[in-house]
């Protein structure tokens, strides 16, 4: 008889507790970013991807002519590091081979030296500067790539809709009849 009703106080008290327990509805981010239309992680993945590949943050945030600016942008300091780069090595070359008591690209047949040491001196330190400012806007133009794309995913979710408006009215004054000009605010909501 005791286990009877041991068996019956335990039967009742799961079932009260399973019917006590309700579900929650568990919602998404997905469905309050939706909701509200604003999605706090936009920006950061826009900065993220764009870091990892120049030109995917902006194709993130949907703004496809963005791309290939990007990677033009980019092109263009590469174009100019790979010249001074290139030039650089040739004169270097030039001079460490004068100073060895060799002839160089820049001695003609005769023996005449075409550029001074003087100048070949100059020319490498006037190149390594170029090749470290292609090198230097190449990394600036890369951070500002990556700047924008945050940016732009952020002025994507600003309410951008009809009833935010500016409306400059010119108004008559009823005694003087002089016109006034001011500014006026009106906010519906």
């Amino acid at each position: 008889m005791k286990t009877k009703l041991t068996y019956w106080i335990l039967i009742l008290g799961f079932s009260s507790c399973l019917y006590a327990q309700q579900s929650i509805p568990k919602i998404t981010s997905e469905e309050v970013f939706k909701k509200d239309g604003y999605n706090p992680l936009a920006p950061a993945n826009a900065a993220f991807y764009s870091a990892i590949v120049p030109g995917m943050g902006q194709l993130y945030n949907k703004d496809y002519w963005k791309f290939p600016v990007v990677y033009g942008a980019l092109a263009i300091p590469i174009y100019y590091y790979s010249i001074n780069n290139t030039a650089y090595k040739r004169y270097r070359k030039a001079f460490k081979l004068r100073e060895a008591g060799l002839r160089d690209e820049f001695t003609d047949d005769a023996g005449t030296q075409l550029i001074s040491r003087e100048g070949l001196m100059s020319t490498q330190r006037i190149l390594k500067q170029n090749r470290d400012t292609s090198l230097l806007t190449f990394a600036g133009l890369y951070v500002l790539q990556v700047l924008e794309a945050s940016v732009s995913a952020h002025l994507l979710q600003f309410n951008v809709d009809d009833k935010i408006s500016f409306d400059p009215q010119f108004y008559n004054e009823p005694i003087s009849n002089e016109t006034i000009v001011g500014l006026s605010m009106h906010i519906n909501f």
